[in-house]
């Protein structure tokens, strides 16, 4: 009962202060009737109390394009792999061995730390049933988390956010890039995305001229002062009946959480220096932004970053070994500098690709769309080292010239939702699938 009544008090203080601080923000003219609406929709929600600045966080980090994982993980004593790839294979001396069979392609040594150091789990074939070797919709299918017969519209972040998260920061969920994933998709949109936190504001494309208003910032202004009564208002009003509160207050509300994101983000971004070195690529600049913001207590629970120009058909030996470099090293500094910070056992960093790469090369040496490859879970509450089974390659063990997957990639991301973020997987995913020992 002790313990029951210190919650309450603690959720019901941190939702008074938070509420309350965030009105300061805001003119006086937004209406106390919103305030009210945002209380009560807080009131019951036990999310009020687990965020990113004191609970587990976890980073999502897609691989697009479809990375070759044959070459990535390398199956480098294996006859058949090197009579499918005569060109593109890797031998004994240019990787980096796990064990007698498997090691990581050579430009990995990020990662080859990182699994030294007992920071990083290896998911050896993770695919689905039934494999699209499309792009777009085995992405889709990834995003989702749905089966290869089956569209879903939300994606599983997004179904996390709606069953877990409401009442939630607008910053819950960051993107680090120009568009938000269908993996946040959800029916109660949340989320930001930006590039630069510097461009994540209110903005015109033109500036005003001197003596003249912007009409961003107008508009704004408007949208906090007006008054509901008749006209277009009163349409919108009727037309979009709301649980707590009108549609104008949900505006306003939209239009509030914007602005706190962006001050937020811009603050924290300007205010926290990096503890690691990164490389300058675009992956490398996306996890230094996420460890600022980490490191200056965004209360984000999930952020989204992606690597691109893993669709090597042509020429792949030269543009893997740069990704893979690129993608070891910056996960490396990321590490390094949330460990400097002391926030390293508090983050989870998983990856992902939409597909793998067919056994056998090709006839202008790279590799064409197939099926499973690995994942990759990285932090220092992992249990590290490999995971599953690493697929068949001889010809009778393939299906179609695809390696098949040991590994359900739902299993990893119940794991990731029950064991980490601690809440239920099956109304997320769909259905109960069997947690990986993870962490």
């Amino acid at each position: 009962m002790k313990n029951e009544i210190t919650l309450q008090t603690r959720r019901e203080f941190l939702r008074t202060t938070v509420l309350t601080s965030a009105l300061s923000w805001t003119v006086p003219a937004f209406l106390a009737n919103t305030f009210a609406a945002l209380q009560s929709e807080a009131a019951d929600s036990a999310t009020q109390v687990v965020t990113g600045k004191d609970a587990t966080i976890l980073v999502v980090l897609q691989m697009a394009g479809g990375n070759d994982g044959i070459n990535t993980v390398v199956p480098y004593a294996n006859d058949f792999y090197h009579k499918a790839r005569p060109r593109i294979g890797l031998s004994a001396d240019k990787v980096l061995k796990l064990n007698g069979d498997i090691g990581f392609h050579g430009a990995m040594t990020g990662f080859k730390d990182l699994y030294d150091a007992g920071h990083l789990a290896v998911v050896q074939g993770a695919g689905y049933p039934n494999p699209n070797r499309s792009h777009f919709r085995s992405t889709e299918i990834w995003q989702t988390a749905s089966d290869a017969n089956e569209v879903e519209k939300y994606g599983w972040l997004g179904r996390y956010f709606d069953n877990t998260c409401s009442g939630c920061d607008p910053t819950v969920g960051v993107t680090i890039g120009d568009r938000t994933p269908q993996a946040f998709y959800a029916q109660s949109p949340t989320g930001i995305s930006f590039i630069n936190p510097q461009n994540y504001r209110f903005m015109t494309g033109d500036r005003p001229k001197p003596g003249q208003p912007d009409p961003i910032e107008e508009a704004y202004e408007e949208l906090n002062g007006i008054e509901d009564a008749g006209g277009s208002i009163g349409a919108l009003e009727a037309a979009t009946p709301m649980k707590n509160g009108s549609a104008i207050d949900y505006i306003r509300r939209v239009a509030l959480d914007a602005q706190l994101s962006s001050a937020k983000v811009r603050d924290v971004a300007a205010r926290v220096q990096n503890q690691a070195t990164y490389p300058g690529s675009q992956l490398g600049n996306s996890l230094k932004l996420v460890a600022k913001l980490i490191g200056g207590g965004l209360p984000t629970r999930i952020y989204y970053v992606s690597q691109g120009g893993y669709d090597t058909h042509a020429n792949q030996a030269g543009t893997q070994e740069r990704l893979l470099k690129d993608l070891g090293d910056s996960t490396k500094a990321f590490v390094d500098d949330l460990k400097a910070q002391g926030n390293l056992p508090r983050v989870l960093l998983m990856t992902f690709s939409e597909f793998g790469r067919r056994v056998a090369e090709n006839a202008s040496a790279g590799t064409d769309h197939g099926a499973a490859a690995p994942m990759f879970v990285i932090g220092n509450r992992v249990k590290a080292g490999l995971l599953g089974r690493y697929p068949g390659l001889a010809p009778r063990d393939l299906f179609e010239g695809d390696i098949k997957f040991t590994v359900d990639f739902r299993s990893v991301y119940a794991s990731v939702l029950e064991n980490w973020l601690k809440t239920k997987s099956a109304p997320i995913l769909g259905r109960q699938f069997e947690p990986l020992p993870l962490v």
